[in-house]
């Protein structure tokens, strides 16, 4: 089970982060999580997902400001960069965090 520190130390040791925040009841979360994963895996190597489930984790969503789901948080250089909740497409949060990854890079 991992913790608040955990995350925030995975989020400080890498370059890109997505928090993946969802529960086992919303079938929403459990139909967007796998194209989102595949395509930020697909587009964006070095990338570090973490997910978390709301309904055991309680605590680490409150820390993060997260009340609805899914909530996809991304940080680029240990700095939240986009945060997108229920309604979102996979290829909109592939675009948004392109090129500010991309320059991140290079």
């Amino acid at each position: 089970m991992q913790t608040t520190e955990d995350i925030k130390k995975i989020i400080e040791e890498n370059l890109a982060v997505m928090l993946y925040f969802s529960a086992p009841t919303c079938n929403v979360c459990h139909a967007l999580k796998p194209k989102l994963v595949d395509a930020i895996s697909s587009n964006f190597k070095e990338f570090e997902i973490v997910s978390v489930d709301t309904s055991i984790d309680q605590e680490i969503a409150a820390n993060f400001s997260v009340f609805a789901i899914p909530t996809v948080l991304v940080f680029l250089g240990g700095k939240e960069f986009l945060r997108k909740s229920r309604h979102m497409s996979v290829d909109e949060v592939i675009r948004e965090i392109k090129r500010p990854y991309e320059i991140m890079i290079s």
